[in-house]
C-alpha cells in the first residue's frame, strides 16, 4: 500500500503537465512548467480492483515546488505523511511511529515523475492521444514509454485548464481514482513544509 501512494505521489506533477501539453502542444506545455512552480489542491483517493470493486478509500491534501518537493498529507482513513525535500523521500506512517526515507533520485529515476528533477521532456516517457469528452470533461491518455513504471496507462480529466480527475491503471487491473478540489496555481509556500524531522522515538527505516 505504501508503495503504491508513493507512486500516486510521485505521478501527480507529471500528471498536471501532460494534460496540458495536449491541450495546446509543446509549446503549451513548456509554457506551463516554466508558469508553475507551486501548487496546492485537496484530493480524494479510490482504489478499485478489476472486477470494479473498491478496496482502498483516502483523502487528503498535497502540494508541490519545482524542482524536486512535494507533499502529499493523508488525514483519512488514515494518517501519513510523504514529503520530498528534494533530496530525500520521507514517509511517516503516525499509526506505527515508523519514518522510511530513500533517496529521492532512487525512487523517481528513470520513470516519468524525473519531472521533478526538472527535466520537461514529457513525450520522452508517454505517447500521449486525446480520450474524448465524458462526464463534462476534456480525457487525456498517457500511455508510457517503458514498462519500468507503475502504471499500464493514466487517464485525465480537465474542465478549462484545470485538472480535477485522474485514473492511473496499473499491471494488475487495478484502478486508482484521483479527485482534485480547491486547486491552487502558484501559491506562496513557505520551504519549511517540504521539510521533514523525523518525530522523537519514530523508527527509522532506510536511512
Amino acid at each position: 500500500m505504501k508503495q503504491f501512494i508513493v507512486a500516486c505521489a510521485l505521478a501527480l506533477p507529471l500528471i498536471l503537465n501532460a494534460g496540458l501539453a495536449h491541450a495546446g502542444g509543446v509549446e503549451r506545455l513548456k509554457a506551463f512548467i516554466a508558469g508553475v512552480k507551486t501548487a496546492e489542491a485537496e484530493f480524494t483517493q479510490t482504489v478499485a480492483d478489476k472486477s470494479g470493486r473498491v478496496t482502498q478509500e483516502a483523502s487528503g491534501k498535497m502540494a508541490f515546488a519545482r524542482p524536486g518537493k512535494f507533499r502529499w498529507d493523508y488525514n483519512a482513513p488514515y494518517e501519513q505523511m510523504i514529503v520530498g525535500d528534494g533530496v530525500k523521500l520521507w514517509l511517516y506512517d503516525v499509526d506505527l511511529e515508523q519514518v522510511t526515507v530513500k533517496s529521492l533520485g532512487d525512487v523517481i529515476a528513470g520513470t516519468p515523475a524525473a519531472l521533478l528533477a526538472g527535466d520537461d521532456s514529457i513525450e520522452k516517457y508517454f505517447s500521449l492521444k486525446n480520450a474524448g469528452q465524458a462526464g463534462g470533461l476534456e480525457w487525456l491518455e498517457a500511455t508510457p514509454t517503458t514498462r519500468d513504471t507503475t502504471f499500464e496507462r493514466i487517464r485525465m480529466g480537465f474542465k478549462g485548464d484545470v485538472l480535477v480527475q485522474m485514473e492511473l491503471f496499473d499491471f494488475f487491473g487495478q484502478r486508482t481514482t484521483l479527485k482534485l478540489s480547491r486547486f491552487v496555481r502558484n501559491p506562496s509556500i513557505p520551504p519549511s513544509r517540504f521539510q521533514f524531522t523525523p518525530p522523537k522515538g519514530a523508527d527509522i527505516i532506510g536511512e
